[in-house]
């Protein structure tokens, strides 16, 4: 009786074959680093996160602001601070907006 099945003895696997699987495996993360794909998405949401923030704050305190300077010198205290305050707090929302409709691009 056989100690072997009949057949073809299995053929070791070519070192070059694993050195080009290496190559082609690198090349594809290089690819995907240099187009931008390999970005994390995490990092992208907090950086959009923290913009949009600033955005808020910033058209906020900046209405604010001149519409308290514009009320010590033209004496109108408080209706152009709580107008630019308002006008501030538009503007902000419309900006958050149009960066929302461009990240979905």
């Amino acid at each position: 009786m056989q100690e072997k099945d009949p057949g073809l003895e299995p053929i070791p696997e070519d070192s070059r074959l694993e050195t080009l699987d290496e190559r082609l495996r690198r090349a594809k993360t290089e690819e995907a680093v240099r187009s931008g794909e390999a970005r994390d998405k995490g990092e992208d949401d907090y950086r959009l996160g923290n913009r949009v923030l600033a955005e808020l704050i910033g058209g906020m305190a900046g209405g604010a602001l001149i519409g308290w300077v514009l009320d010590r010198v033209l004496g109108t205290s408080p209706w152009l601070l709580l107008a630019m305050l308002a006008l501030g707090t538009v503007v902000a929302f419309r900006n958050i907006i149009r960066i929302s409709s461009q990240r979905s691009k």
